[in-house]
């Protein structure tokens, strides 16, 4: 795990690695990043699991420790809405909401993260770029546009009225899926500006993730 110079190395220690070899730590926030010894446990714990199923460790987790309370309740409600399995909305649903309206907010780190993830949900390895664009001209089904209108109005705090629920019932989604829809993209506006507040940075590792196809025949040549 990278850690910022503004996480407690001291001027003299600092300049020292500074005049090795080796470059200087990734900056991914202006806030401080802790020592992962500093941590408690369950947060590393977390960390540690999300490393090894994903390969590597997405900087919002190292940036939001540095507040070990929110850290977790922000990724109680994370994981509440963007991994439940009720509702009509699959995974991919809800990485297009997330990519449409924090591109309207203006968010690097979780366009480039989200992007990434609905590539790989959906198998669609242009769609989220066409949505950062411009989401009413990509090539979306009358749900998928249906969907981010509404997304799209609580996101800019339009007043909400029964014309916006009626058009979400018209392609399939009940009440429950606009409260769903309504706070992903509510949640998200949180995210955004924390993203700001802390000038957090994606992981390089996203930009590339779900655009080309893996070679099955060299992973399984791998496995032998």
């Amino acid at each position: 795990m990278s850690v910022s110079p503004e996480a407690g190395l001291s001027p003299d220690n600092y300049a020292s690695r500074r005049s090795c070899s080796n470059p200087p730590p990734e900056k991914i926030s202006r806030y401080p990043i802790p020592y992962t010894k500093d941590l408690p446990y369950d947060i590393v714990e977390l960390m540690e699991e999300v490393e090894s199923k994903g390969g590597f460790l997405p900087n919002v987790f190292k940036v939001l420790s540095n507040r070990p309370a929110e850290f977790r309740a922000f990724f109680a409600y994370y994981n509440e809405l963007m991994n439940k399995d009720t509702g009509r909305l699959t995974k991919a649903d809800r990485e297009l909401i997330v990519v449409a309206t924090s591109s309207y907010n203006k968010c690097l780190y979780c366009v480039v993260s989200h992007g990434a993830l609905h590539r790989i949900y959906s198998k669609k390895p242009t769609l989220s770029d066409q949505v950062v664009v411009n989401y009413k001209a990509a090539e979306l089904t009358a749900r998928e546009h249906a969907m981010l209108d509404f997304a799209m109005a609580v996101c800019r705090c339009d007043t909400i009225t029964d014309e916006h629920f009626r058009s979400l019932e018209e392609v399939g989604f009940d009440r429950d899926d606009a409260w769903d829809i309504a706070a992903i993209a509510a949640f998200f506006a949180m995210s955004n500006r924390l993203a700001h507040l802390t000038d957090m940075r994606p992981n390089q590792e996203f930009f590339n993730m779900g655009r080309v196809p893996r070679d099955k025949t060299k992973d399984q040549a791998e496995d032998k």
